[in-house]
């Protein structure tokens, strides 16, 4: 897939005051500063589309982008960060968790996780999340240029054996780097396979 233009619709607070419209949706989301929205500028070759901070849990409504007019791409919260209050976190819990479960046009859930290190339990209970409620997801291992290639494989090696806990078949995973353009085609190879599904 080619990506030709990429524009920014509105930012939501709530799953029921995202755009109406038909076109299916691709969410990307991941704990605090795992370079999700540096993903997100390298996919669709735009610099600066998604706003990146070097503090996390910049991203905070759920953000939707247009791409090609064809489908959405959308920039969920991060979850976890420790310094957000209680209160921030429940809100942010809960507005992620009625998008998920709620939205009749989300296609695909990418769960970005950081490849740097072993598997963190919120991760696997997000992605845990997903599964028991029938969400379609993915999961997208960032940061690959940071990292030994051994290191890498021991991770996503140890992070496969977790999910097998819950999992019976796991689902797909993408090894990307933001920094290099690695998984980009890959990725994109696979909204465009799911759209053309749809």
């Amino acid at each position: 897939m080619k990506i030709s233009s990429a524009t920014f619709v509105t930012s939501s607070s709530d799953y029921r005051r995202c755009p109406d419209s038909h076109l299916p949706e691709y969410a990307f989301i991941g704990r605090s500063n795992v370079g999700k929205s540096s993903l997100i500028n390298m996919l669709t070759g735009i610099k600066g589309l998604a706003k990146t901070s070097q503090r996390p849990g910049k991203t905070q409504l759920i953000n939707h982008f247009l791409i090609n007019n064809e489908w959405h791409l959308v920039d969920l919260p991060g979850y976890g960060y420790a310094r957000s209050s209680k209160s921030e976190r429940e809100k942010w819990q809960k507005m992620i968790n009625g998008y998920m479960l709620n939205r009749e046009q989300l296609a695909n859930v990418f769960v970005l996780v950081d490849s740097r290190i072993p598997p963190q339990a919120l991760d696997l209970q997000f992605i845990d999340f997903l599964g028991t409620n029938g969400v379609p997801t993915a999961i997208v291992f960032t940061k690959l240029d940071k990292v030994k290639q051994r290191d890498v494989a021991n991770n996503v090696g140890t992070f496969k054996n977790a999910l097998l806990q819950t999992w019976d078949d796991l689902p797909p995973l993408f090894l990307t780097s933001a920094e290099t353009g690695y998984g980009r085609d890959s990725l994109l190879d696979a909204i465009d396979n799911i759209n053309h599904t749809l």
